[in-house]
C-alpha cells in the first residue's frame, strides 16, 4: 500500500508512514529520508535541531480520486551557520510552501491558460494562491537555469508596457530570434533597465548582443552603449510613423477649429429664437465653410490609415481636402512618403527617399510635421539601420498584447512579483509541465 501511495503521489525520497479518511480528504503520514533530514531549505547544507519536533503540518498535494489529499509531517527547525534558524526542508514540496512540487506545477500549467478564478475552481485552491503558486514555480525554473538562459541571445527588443491604473509599467525584454519573453520587472527608469543590463547580464552575454530595437529613449540607447558596446541600436518603425500620426491628428484639430471659427464669424446672429424671418436665413458661404469644418472633422479615420486601406468614402473626403489646397492634405501625403521609407527595397533606396523626406518636411511651413522632422532627423542612422538589418519592435508588441490580456483576464493583479512570474510563464520558454509528463527517479523506481 505505501508503494503505492508513492508511486501515486510521485513522492521522491519519502517514507509513506499511514494514510487514513478525515471527513471528505486522505491524510497520508509521512517522513523524508534520513539523509534528507534537519538541511536548510536555503543551501541544503545539514544544520543542527534548533528546538524539538513542532505540531504536524500538511501539505496539499494532488487529488486522489474526487478527495482531496495532503501529506502530514511535523518538521524541525534547524540552525544553519549560514542563513540562521529555518523549517527544515521537505522532498515533496519547495521552501514556504504548504502545497506539493506536484500539485503546485500542475497549478502552474493550469494557470497558463486559465483565469486564476478558473484555475481556483478546478484546483480547489484560494485564488489568491494561485499567483503564490506560480512565482514559486517559475523562481524553480529560473533558479535551475541561472543565467544561462540569457545564453545565445544576440537580438533583443526593450518596452514598457502599463498594467495598472496612474502610470504603473512594466519593463519587458525580448528575444527577437526566440520569440518569447525573457525579463521583466517592474518600473520604467534608468535603474530597471541598468539592473537588466548589468546585474542579469554576464560579460560574454552582453558583448554578444548584436541589436537593440527600442522606441526614441535617449537614456535607452545610452545606457546600451555603455553595457552593450557591440550592439547595433535600431529605431522602431512603429514609433517614428506613430509621430507622425499625433502630428497629423493635431494638424486636423487646428484646420478644424480655424474652420469652425470662420463658419461661426460668417453666420449672422439672429433677433430672437424661432425660425429665421426674411433676410435672416444663413448664407451659402456659412454653410459652405460649416460643411468643411464638418468634413475635417469627420475625416480623422482617413487620415490616419494607408493609401492601400482606404475605403471609396474615404478616397473622397481626401480628394476633397486635396482640391481645397488644404495644409492637412500636405501633411497626410508627407505621412504616406514618411511610410514608404520603410517599404523601399534596399538601403540605398530609403536612404534617398529618407532624405527627400527630410527636405520636404522641413520646408513645409506645418509647425507640427517641422517637430517630427527635427525628431527623425536626430535619428536618422538609427531609422535606416532598421531597414538595413530588416528588425522592428514587432515581436515586442505582440509581447505586450498578450500581458495586457493577461491583466484583463485576472481584472488586475495586486502583487507585482506573481504578476511577472505569470507573465512569464505565459510568454517566455520557460514553461511549467505537468506531473504526470515529469520522469522522477521515484517513478521509475517504482
Amino acid at each position: 500500500m505505501n508503494k503505492i501511495l508513492r508511486f501515486i503521489l510521485a513522492l521522491a525520497e519519502t517514507v509513506v508512514n499511514s494514510a487514513r479518511i478525515e471527513g471528505d480528504s486522505i491524510v497520508v503520514g509521512v517522513r523524508p529520508y534520513k539523509s534528507r533530514q534537519r538541511r536548510c531549505p536555503l543551501c541544503g547544507c545539514v544544520c543542527g535541531i534548533h528546538d524539538g519536533r513542532s505540531t504536524p503540518r500538511r501539505w496539499r498535494t494532488l487529488d486522489i480520486g474526487a478527495s482531496k489529499c495532503y501529506l502530514e509531517y511535523a518538521p524541525v527547525r534547524v540552525r544553519c551557520p549560514k542563513h540562521g534558524v529555518h523549517v527544515e526542508s521537505v522532498p515533496w514540496a519547495r521552501p514556504k510552501s504548504r502545497f506539493t512540487r506536484p500539485f503546485e506545477d500542475w497549478v502552474a500549467w493550469m494557470a497558463v491558460y486559465c483565469t486564476m478564478s478558473a484555475v481556483a475552481e478546478a484546483c480547489r485552491v484560494e485564488w489568491h494562491s494561485v499567483g503564490g503558486i506560480c512565482k514559486r514555480v517559475f523562481d524553480d525554473l529560473q533558479q535551475a537555469t541561472g543565467s544561462a538562459r540569457f545564453d545565445g541571445v544576440r537580438r533583443i527588443g526593450i518596452d514598457e508596457t502599463s498594467y495598472k491604473r496612474g502610470r504603473k509599467y512594466l519593463m519587458v525584454v525580448v528575444d527577437h530570434d526566440r520569440g518569447c519573453l525573457i525579463w521583466a520587472a517592474e518600473g520604467w527608469s534608468k535603474e530597471v533597465l541598468r539592473r537588466f543590463l548589468r546585474d542579469e547580464l554576464t560579460r560574454e552575454q552582453r558583448l554578444s548582443i548584436e541589436v537593440v530595437t527600442a522606441d526614441g529613449c535617449r537614456w535607452i540607447k545610452t545606457l546600451v552603449k555603455r553595457w552593450c558596446p557591440r550592439a547595433e541600436w535600431v529605431m522602431d518603425p512603429f514609433h517614428v510613423v506613430s509621430w507622425m500620426n499625433d502630428a497629423l491628428d493635431s494638424v486636423r484639430r487646428e484646420e478644424w477649429q480655424v474652420a469652425k471659427k470662420a463658419a461661426r464669424a460668417a453666420t449672422p446672429r439672429r433677433k430672437g429664437p424661432g425660425r429665421p424671418a426674411a433676410g435672416d436665413e444663413t448664407p451659402q458661404a456659412a454653410k459652405r465653410l460649416a460643411d468643411e469644418a464638418k468634413a475635417i472633422k469627420g475625416s480623422r479615420f482617413a487620415l490616419v490609415k494607408g493609401r492601400e486601406n482606404l475605403t471609396e468614402r474615404q478616397k473622397a473626403k481626401l480628394d476633397q481636402l486635396k482640391s481645397a489646397g488644404s495644409r492637412l492634405f500636405r501633411a497626410w501625403e508627407l505621412k504616406e512618403d514618411l511610410r514608404a521609407v520603410y517599404r523601399a527595397k534596399d538601403a540605398a533606396e530609403a536612404e534617398a527617399l529618407l532624405d527627400d523626406w527630410l527636405h520636404r518636411a522641413a520646408y513645409c511651413k506645418i509647425p507640427k510635421v517641422v517637430e517630427v522632422e527635427k525628431k527623425v532627423r536626430r535619428r536618422r542612422d538609427d531609422v535606416l539601420r532598421s531597414i538595413s538589418l530588416n528588425i522592428s519592435n514587432a515581436r515586442v508588441e505582440s509581447i505586450n498584447n498578450k500581458i495586457k490580456v493577461t491583466v484583463k483576464m485576472g481584472y488586475g493583479f495586486r502583487n507585482t512579483d506573481n504578476l511577472v512570474a505569470l507573465l512569464m510563464l505565459r510568454c517566455s520558454d520557460a514553461k511549467p509541465q505537468l506531473p504526470w509528463k515529469q520522469k522522477t527517479e521515484t517513478m521509475k523506481a517504482a
